[in-house]
């Protein structure tokens, strides 16, 4: 079984429009990227976390679909 520091460099290809790559190499010049790769999973990471987060939060139930459930259970004499 590969080790924890094996596990964290592992990596797959992902193909994107040879014009997208170029217009991302342009945009990173001179900035603390130092790659399309880095870039790209930095950008992914973000938008895959904040699509994470919207997920979660339409999932959670509001107090007031909490308050009609428990009415709900209690007319039916579950509580």
């Amino acid at each position: 079984m590969p080790g924890r520091e094996e596990r964290k460099h592992r990596y797959t290809t992902v193909s994107i429009p040879v014009t997208l790559y170029n217009r991302i190499k342009e945009l990173i010049k001179d900035t603390g990227f130092t790659s399309v790769s880095s870039f790209v999973t930095y950008v992914l990471r973000e938008v895959v976390a904040d699509m994470e987060r919207e997920k979660m939060e339409s999932e959670t139930i509001s107090e007031e679909e909490k308050k009609r459930i428990l009415e709900r259970l209690k007319a039916l004499g579950y509580l």
